[in-house]
C-alpha cells in the first residue's frame, strides 16, 4: 500500500515523465539508441555515412506498411496479405510502365489495385463477418498468384519512357541528401499520427478496438470504418511497393515474400496491442527501425542471418510480456 501511494505521488509530481516512460515505444527507442551506440564501437562500418543511409532507407518500406497495419491492429484486426499486395502493386506498376505508359498512369493503376484489394478484404470482414485472419490469408495467396499472372512469372526491369523518373522516385534524394523513401515515410507517419489522434475517424478506430459492441451502441459506423481501415492497409502496401520498385529497379514475383511477419512484428514491438485499442504511428516507425538495426548488426558482427528470426521473435515476446505486466500492474 505504501509503495503504491509513493507511485501515485510520483505520477502526480512528474506527469509527463511518467507518461513517457510508460509508453512501450519509449523503451524500444532506448533499445535502438543503445544498439546503435554499441555497434558504433563494436564495428568500424556501422557509423559510416553509407551504412546509416542504407539503414534509414531500408527500414522505410516495412515502416510505411506498418503504419497501415497499426491502424488495422488498433481495431483488433490483422492483415496477412500486405506482402503479396506489395508484390502485386509493384508488378502492376512495372507492367503498365513497361507497356509504354507514363509513371503517373502506372502509379494510378498500382494504387487503384491496392484500394480494390483493400475494399474486398474490408467487405468480407466488415459486412460478411468473416474473420480477418481467414480473409487476409486467402488474399495473400490470391494477390501473389495475380502478380505471377500479370508478369507471366518473369522479372520486369524495363519501365518504359519514364524509367529514370521511377528510379529517382525510389532511389534519389530530393531534400538535404535524405533518401526519398525516408521523406515519404516521415510524411505518411505525420499524416497517420494526425488522423489517429485528431480526427473523428481516428476516434472511431480506437473505439472499435477498445470495445466494438459499445462502439456500435454509441453510433460509431463500425462497418464503414473497418472497410476504410483495410483499404488504408492495402494502400500503404501499394505505396511501399511503388517506392521499393524505384529503389530496386526491378520487380520479381518473390518481392515482399514474408514481409507481413516483419510488418506485424514492427507494429507489435512498437506498442500496438493485438487485442486492439492501442497503437501509435511513432511506435510503427521505431519498431521497424529496431528490426532493421538487428538485421544490419547481424551482418556487421559476422552472425548468420538465420538468427534474424530468433531475435525478432524474441523481441515480439518481450514486447507483449512487457505490455501484459504493465496492464497487470495498473489494474492492481
Amino acid at each position: 500500500m505504501e509503495i503504491q501511494f509513493d507511485d501515485n505521488i510520483k505520477r502526480a509530481r512528474f506527469p509527463l515523465l511518467t507518461w513517457v516512460t510508460s509508453r512501450q515505444a519509449f523503451w524500444v527507442s532506448v533499445a535502438v539508441i543503445l544498439a546503435c551506440i554499441f555497434l558504433s564501437f563494436a564495428t568500424n562500418s556501422f557509423a559510416t555515412s553509407n551504412n546509416i543511409f542504407n539503414v534509414t532507407r531500408n527500414f522505410t518500406f516495412v515502416a510505411i506498411i506498418a503504419l497501415g497495419m497499426t491502424i488495422v491492429i488498433i481495431t483488433g484486426g490483422i492483415d496477412l496479405s500486405v506482402g503479396s499486395v506489395l508484390c502485386l502493386c509493384s508488378m502492376i506498376l512495372a507492367v503498365v510502365m513497361h507497356a509504354g505508359y507514363s509513371i503517373e498512369v502506372g502509379i494510378a493503376a498500382s494504387l487503384a489495385t491496392a484500394l480494390v484489394i483493400g475494399a474486398i478484404n474490408g467487405v468480407l470482414i466488415a459486412y460478411l463477418g468473416i474473420p480477418p485472419f481467414v480473409v487476409t490469408l486467402g488474399m495473400l495467396s490470391i494477390a501473389r498468384s495475380l502478380a505471377m499472372v500479370a508478369s507471366n512469372n518473369t522479372v520486369v526491369f524495363q519501365f518504359g519512357p519514364d524509367h529514370d523518373k521511377l528510379l529517382f522516385l525510389g532511389g534519389g534524394a530530393w531534400l538535404f541528401g535524405i533518401a526519398n523513401p525516408v521523406l515519404f515515410m516521415l510524411a505518411l507517419a505525420l499524416l497517420t499520427g494526425f488522423v489517429l489522434h485528431y480526427t473523428r475517424f481516428g476516434r472511431y478506430v480506437f473505439a472499435i478496438g477498445g470495445n466494438e459492441h459499445a462502439a456500435i451502441v454509441t453510433g460509431v459506423p463500425v462497418r464503414r470504418t473497418k472497410l476504410a481501415v483495410y483499404m488504408i492497409s492495402a494502400l500503404s502496401a501499394g505505396i511501399a511497393g511503388i517506392i521499393q520498385t524505384g529503389w530496386l529497379g526491378a520487380v520479381t514475383t518473390n518481392l515482399g515474400s514474408g514481409m507481413e511477419l516483419q510488418v506485424i512484428a514492427a507494429a507489435v514491438i512498437g506498442g500496438a496491442n493485438l487485442a486492439g485499442g492501442i497503437g501509435t504511428a511513432f511506435g510503427a516507425l521505431i519498431g521497424s527501425a529496431l528490426i532493421e538495426v538487428i538485421r544490419n548488426s547481424l551482418g556487421l558482427l559476422g552472425v548468420s542471418a538465420f538468427w534474424q528470426g530468433t531475435f525478432i521473435g524474441s523481441f515480439i515476446i518481450i514486447a507483449v510480456t512487457f505490455d501484459r505486466l504493465r496492464n497487470y500492474r495498473s489494474s492492481e
